[in-house]
């Protein structure tokens, strides 16, 4: 028998991890607070199909997905709608949440992993200064090494000791409160664009999408507070002015979600622990998508658990997983954090002045699959550069929040391009007390 893993939370990372490890002769087991029935929202999601691939899982039946409609974005006046044109070698696939889940897990019980469901990872076992297993609403459980895949506010993460050096919360802005529905579709009106998303809807910091498909109209409205049904309700009669066809019956969803919109966890790993997925915080912190990111994580953890010939998995044999993954992907992500927070300061006529004007063009709206870092989002020529800052001279209170947004970008990718190449304590420490503090004087700046 192998070494024992034990999987905390039914994560999208944690199932692609646990699915690789149990081929290669892991004794595996994920538990899960939920039952398998209750799995996945009510809704669909896309994510890049080529992560399949990265993480050893077989692509879904072609009657499973389908591709990604192209979206049109509009400024607060929607006076100007900016639409993707993303290549079709780029474009992402759509699936039912519910689809996604039944393909991992049917998977990953094919290669030997053991699901429980209806036990719930209540905070992790610790013995000295290691992670030994997890203590679950049905008692304790060991294990050679725990991977948590519990999500954005895991009960794992949130009693690690502070020795961990682990982030224990989540921020106020780093967080995405979102509601999402299905609603009938009346009458024969069809809108221009099938998928709107409406930015600083209302001129409110919020965020709202129609996307019309078939006999009924998604909804989705995100905010970085909760809100309830009257703010639900003051958005759909608004929409309803323009579009026409929104009914009033809700045929799917209809239910609130928490995203995590933030740069990734500053530290991943531990002796006898690591964080994927939401847990790591590994979500696109502009659209918060992370399927993908999770899927591609996996293929990272589980190659550096396969080379720690020493089976010890502590934390200086697992750091090569963080490193491998902010290699990749997190510096990218950390420095589009930036632009996140950059955006919740913008007046909605300041966004409407870089529609109107074109600093802003439907290209750097075209996030596709490969879209992991803002120089993929925002590559312009130099011609282009120097038209878009004549333009932006014209308004001097906009033109200092983009140079300060510069800066702050540059800053960001200094420190992340610091992440220790190796495991030494002293220096995780000093690094990660410099990120999480630069994330942190940020947000408080914004409020």
């Amino acid at each position: 028998m192998g070494k024992t893993i034990l999987v905390a939370g039914a994560g999208h990372g944690g199932i692609a991890a646990a699915a690789e490890l149990a081929k290669k002769g892991f004794d595996v087991t994920v538990i899960e607070k939920k039952q398998r029935s209750e799995l996945g929202y009510d809704w669909t999601d896309i994510f890049d199909p080529n992560s399949l691939n990265v993480a050893g899982i077989p692509h879904p039946a072609q009657d499973k997905f389908e591709y990604k409609q192209n979206m049109t974005f509009f400024s607060p006046s929607r006076s100007v709608g900016l639409t993707q044109d993303v290549p079709k070698n780029d474009l992402e696939i759509k699936m039912e949440r519910r689809d996604i889940y039944d393909h991992l897990i049917n998977h990953a019980e094919k290669c030997g992993v053991k699901f429980i469901y209806g036990r719930e990872a209540l905070k992790p076992l610790i013995l000295g200064n290691r992670v030994v297993g997890l203590y679950t609403s049905d008692g304790d459980m060991y294990a050679d090494l725990v991977i948590d895949a519990a999500g954005a506010h895991s009960a794992v993460r949130s009693n690690m000791p502070e020795e961990s050096l682990v982030e224990n919360e989540v921020g106020s802005f780093e967080q995405f409160y979102v509601y999402r529905a299905f609603y009938n579709r009346e009458g024969d009106f069809t809108p221009e664009h099938p998928f709107q998303v409406f930015l600083l809807y209302g001129g409110e910091t919020q965020i709202v999408w129609l996307a019309s498909e078939g006999e009924y109209t998604d909804v989705l409205i995100g905010r970085f507070e909760p809100f309830g049904q009257d703010e639900i309700d003051e958005v759909l009669s608004s929409i309803r002015e323009t579009n026409p066809n929104l009914g009033t019956k809700v045929l799917r969803g209809g239910s609130h979600v928490i995203i995590p919109v933030r740069q990734p966890l500053s530290v991943m790993v531990y002796n006898g622990y690591a964080a994927i997925g939401d847990s790591a915080f590994m979500t696109v912190p502009l659209i918060g998508s992370g399927i993908a990111n999770s899927l591609r994580a996996a293929r990272m953890l589980v190659n550096t658990i396969l080379s720690d010939d020493s089976g010890c998995y502590n934390a200086k044999t697992l750091w090569p997983y963080q490193q491998s993954y902010f290699k990749a992907l997190g510096s990218g992500y950390a420095a589009m954090a930036v632009l996140k927070l950059f955006l919740l300061t913008l007046e909605p006529s300041e966004l409407n002045f870089i529609f109107d004007k074109g600093i802003l063009t439907a290209k750097e709206f075209t996030i596709g699959a490969g879209t992991v870092s803002l120089r993929s989002m925002l590559s312009m020529s130099l011609g282009d550069m120097i038209e878009r800052a004549k333009v932006l001279c014209t308004d001097k209170i906009l033109l200092t929040k983009i140079i300060k947004l510069g800066s702050r970008i540059a800053a960001a990718a200094a420190i992340t391009a610091m992440l220790p190449k190796t495991y030494n304590e002293a220096l995780l420490k000093k690094w990660a007390s410099t990120y999480t503090s630069f994330y942190k004087k940020l947000e408080d700046s914004e409020r």
